[in-house]
């Protein structure tokens, strides 16, 4: 280690120190909130009461949520809020789930806690610095006539005391450098070990995400049968049925106005030809033959290709996807792309597909007047059914003016498969 970086390094430790010394406050600041909160409760019983406690109890979670934060920040994970969702948003089903969560509980017995171990962690390594310093600085107020200063018991008096006081000073700075990194994630983990969600908590909400989920693919499949029910039956099914007619037709006519079972059979045949289109094209709405034949990147390429605006497609994958991801990612951008051409007001679009990390990455992007979100009943709402039934996610980034940016991700893994020529 260059002198360069032992200096630097004792400056981020001081830094640290100094800012876990500036936290002291923030973590006494909780105190109050403890007496707030627990006379609250008997005041439900009142009309005061209710507003009351929501207010402290949201006052409370956004100070812990500064903690979250920050304790995520040195730990370098994301701690997400332990609280359970209330079944509506009328305030006393609120008030009871408030009392209900052991996190609220907890919440509680965080804050003294916090203040004891916040102000130990937040003073400890200062003090190792200062006492560090001091052993240095101790000598130099002897020999100015200091003689009642006292360092760690060791006197004007004591034998080797020019000695001593200054390794024992740099004992103590030895100490802080080791500690003060150590010290402020103590503090973090004791935070996270309180305020985290616990494992039934994750394993509940993991259990209430998964039944969403199943619940949004059940519709989303339900949907997508009653599609093409109706497609089946307004389309190819209609068709078939006047071909049959055209054909009875044609055959009654055959002997006695053979022109006229002439015309019937070139309009049967008409009829033929398209009924096939439409079988075609609903057989390409389940899984496109494209994609089964060129993969994802064929699949957008060709997609790209019909689009009415031009679409620059960047795709970089090491193999192929599973058949279920695939075409759920296929159709997830051909439905973004649809919402495009009919919504955005755009003159073109991209997009980018990248595998990290065992997360297949979407994102597709255009230069309209942006506004776009998930609605009820919408495209991006049926988008984001289709990746929950994958664990995968959805985000939209799309403010008015422009440009949107939509991301997806879902966890998979690729065959070392290629993609036929």
């Amino acid at each position: 280690m260059t002198d360069h970086d032992l200096v630097r390094g004792a400056g981020t430790r001081l830094r640290t120190a100094a800012l876990a010394f500036a936290r002291v406050p923030l973590c006494v600041l909780g105190l109050p909130l403890i007496p707030l909160q627990l006379y609250a409760y008997p005041l439900v019983l009142v009309t005061i009461g209710v507003p009351a406690l929501l207010l402290v109890t949201a006052l409370a979670r956004r100070y812990l949520a500064v903690h979250r934060w920050w304790a995520g920040r040195v730990l370098g994970e994301a701690i997400a809020p332990p609280y359970r969702m209330p079944a509506n948003r009328g305030p006393m089903t609120r008030v009871r789930t408030i009392a209900t969560d052991p996190a609220t509980w907890r919440d509680l017995a965080f804050l003294p806690l916090n203040a004891f171990v916040g102000v130990l962690c937040g003073v400890l390594p200062l003090a190792l610095w200062l006492g560090g310093a001091f052993g240095f600085v101790t000598p130099l107020l002897w020999m100015l006539g200091a003689d009642e200063v006292d360092y760690n018991g060791i006197g004007i008096d004591t034998p080797g005391n020019f000695v001593i006081a200054p390794v024992l000073g740099l004992i103590y700075l030895l100490l802080a450098w080791w500690a003060t990194p150590r010290i402020v994630r103590v503090h973090a983990l004791f935070v996270r070990w309180l305020l985290a969600p616990s494992a039934r908590a994750a394993l509940t909400d993991r259990v209430r995400e998964l039944a969403d989920s199943r619940a949004d693919t059940v519709d989303a499949q339900a949907a997508e049968l009653r599609r093409i029910e109706r497609d089946l039956h307004d389309g190819a099914q209609a068709r078939l049925v006047a071909l049959g007619m055209s054909l009875g037709m044609a055959e009654e006519l055959l002997a006695r106005d053979p022109n006229a079972a002439r015309d019937l059979l070139a309009e049967a045949r008409q009829s033929s030809s398209q009924a096939l289109a439409e079988l075609r094209d609903l057989v390409r709405g389940i899984h496109p033959p494209v994609l089964a034949d060129r993969g994802l990147d064929g699949a957008l390429r060709a997609l790209a290709l019909a689009h009415p605006l031009p679409v620059e497609i960047d795709l970089v994958l090491a193999g192929r996807p599973e058949a279920p991801v695939e075409s759920a990612a296929y159709f997830a951008v051909a439905e973004t792309l649809t919402n495009v051409a009919k919504h955005s007001g755009a003159t073109s679009a991209w997009v980018r597909v990248r595998h990290e990390d065992g997360r297949l990455g979407l994102m597709i992007g255009d230069n309209g007047r942006g506004g776009a979100e998930a609605t009820e009943g919408g495209g991006l709402r049926g988008i984001e059914r289709r990746l929950a039934a994958f664990d995968g996610t959805l985000g939209i980034a799309s403010p008015l003016g422009g440009p949107t940016i939509v991301t997806m991700e879902l966890p998979c893994e690729l065959s070392p498969a290629t993609t036929p020529a």
